[in-house]
């Protein structure tokens, strides 16, 4: 890989520079929630891909694919006026809360078997971000708080693992994560839960 530069016996690439660089623009416009957003989400993705795939972060490297698929089904589904969101009922929830925990404890010991960078974490944050995927694409409120949770545990993992700058990206997505909170609950008061009983 191509060095920008070297500080602190960290060695800092193109390739995870642009990646950073896309990524912010990608999440910082979600929090608006404008379509446009999902063309900085796909090129992210890609370069987060192929640099996840070389640190040996498989699952992270597997999630890129479907935040790409994510992309493309957000750009058809939000529309040109953007996110609309609105709220999971409480049994959706649950449903929710059951599957993720399941998935996780599926996927660990998977990614521990084949010999994962960080297997518990990533397992996490992989589950945790294809369900926040979703619901972002189906424009539910709830996929902020869940963004929150895993990028606070990327923020960890990136960091034990030595990808200072993808680190620091994680740990500016928790705060992105609280804005798109507030923000996308606003926007979900005015309207009802989907399927709410």
């Amino acid at each position: 890989m191509a060095t920008v530069f070297t500080a602190w016996n960290y060695d800092l690439s193109f390739l995870e520079l642009f990646a950073f660089l896309t990524s912010l623009m990608g999440v910082g416009l979600a929090v608006m929630g404008p379509r446009k957003t999902w063309h900085w989400w796909n090129i992210s993705s890609a370069l987060y891909g192929i640099l996840f795939l070389q640190e040996k972060y498989f699952a992270s490297a597997a999630l890129q694919i479907i935040f790409i698929v994510g992309g493309i089904w957000g750009w058809f589904g939000w529309g040109a006026k953007g996110a609309t969101p609105a709220k999971l009922s409480p049994k959706e929830r649950v449903q929710w809360c059951a599957i993720f925990l399941l998935s996780w404890a599926v996927l660990y010991p998977v990614l521990k078997k084949i010999g994962a960078a960080a297997s518990l974490t990533d397992a996490f944050g992989f589950v945790g971000s294809a369900i926040a995927q979703l619901w972002m694409v189906l424009e539910k409120y709830e996929a902020w708080p869940l963004w929150f949770v895993v990028d606070a545990v990327y923020t960890y993992q990136f960091f034990h693992g030595g990808q200072y700058l993808t680190a620091l990206l994680y740990l500016i997505f928790v705060g992105l994560a609280v804005a798109g909170w507030r923000t996308w609950l606003k926007k979900a008061d005015a309207s009802p839960a989907i399927g709410a009983q």
